[in-house]
């Protein structure tokens, strides 16, 4: 969802608040549970609240075309969003996006700190898409970090969107795109 139909979240929390330690995503750190204990430990060390980061998530708009995007895809085929953001952060995004179904995972929170994350399963997008295709669909998936190219080697196809050049170098067997023409494009022809 984030840096392909939205803003990325954790950047927009990080410019608001002025602690450039927050910049990180999966972009940078393929290791998400190292990226989120060093996240939480940042908020906690700054005493940025759940709220905080709720009240920055509410300011911020789509990717310009993301909407229209969806919205022309759900026209020839059923979307599902496989995100590694929490349910806590997703409600004014995925309300933008017109309720998209989402999965994703779920923050603990105790008196407005968030203390600890909890996946839905680990590798939550891979055995997503397994456990469609194994319900005899085809998926063709598109992420744009190193936490999404399980899912993509999963799918039936796979395409990387917007994604920054260490990953399409590490992942050359993804064609890498940069507009939601070319790849509604790509999905199109990939479902036949």
């Amino acid at each position: 969802m984030e840096g392909v139909l939205t803003p990325e979240i954790w950047i927009a929390v990080a410019d608001k608040t002025g602690i450039p330690e927050l910049r990180r995503t999966t972009r940078d750190e393929p290791d998400y549970d190292k990226l989120m204990r060093y996240r939480i430990g940042i908020l906690d060390q700054h005493g940025i609240k759940l709220s905080d980061i709720q009240n920055v998530i509410g300011t911020l708009p789509l990717l310009d075309g993301a909407r229209a995007f969806l919205d022309d895809l759900r026209a020839v085929t059923q979307v599902i969003i496989l995100s590694d953001t929490f349910e806590q952060f997703a409600l004014p995004l995925i309300r933008q996006l017109n309720w998209p179904t989402l999965f994703c995972h779920k923050l603990v929170v105790v008196n407005d700190r968030i203390t600890d994350y909890q996946l839905r399963v680990p590798d939550q997008k891979k055995k997503a898409v397994a456990a469609l295709k194994a319900l005899n669909y085809r998926v063709v998936a598109a992420g744009d970090s190193f936490n999404d190219t399980a899912m993509l080697i999963e799918a039936d196809a796979g395409f990387l969107f917007h994604a920054p050049a260490n990953v399409i170098a590490q992942f050359p067997q993804f064609q890498a795109v940069h507009t939601y023409g070319e790849l509604a494009g790509l999905i199109k022809a990939a479902l036949g």
